[in-house]
């Protein structure tokens, strides 16, 4: 019987820590920058919420880096002149 309850309340206590689960930084910067795409400020506030504010501009910053050097490389450009086209300035 004791055997049951354990193993029951494992099985619970995992199942609790799964929803329970932290959100890391990159997660969160993901979840905001495609809410600011979105323009849904309950998913931006939730997702701000979820890590520091320093840890979120990080990911939100290694995003960006590794979104504009997907698109040079698909579009056979530098990273420089995907960047100022995506923010729309003048070629350099």
């Amino acid at each position: 019987m004791f055997d049951k309850l354990r193993k029951l309340w494992r099985t619970d206590q995992a199942v609790d820590s799964k929803k329970e689960r932290p959100h890391n930084l990159f997660e969160a910067a993901a979840v905001y920058v495609a809410a600011c795409a979105e323009d849904d400020q309950d998913r931006i506030d939730e997702a701000a919420g979820w890590v520091s504010p320093e840890a979120l501009s990080f990911g939100v910053s290694e995003l960006a880096c590794r979104a504009v050097i997907a698109l040079a490389r698909q579009r056979d450009e530098s990273p420089t002149d995907v960047a100022r086209t995506l923010l729309g300035l003048p070629a350099a």
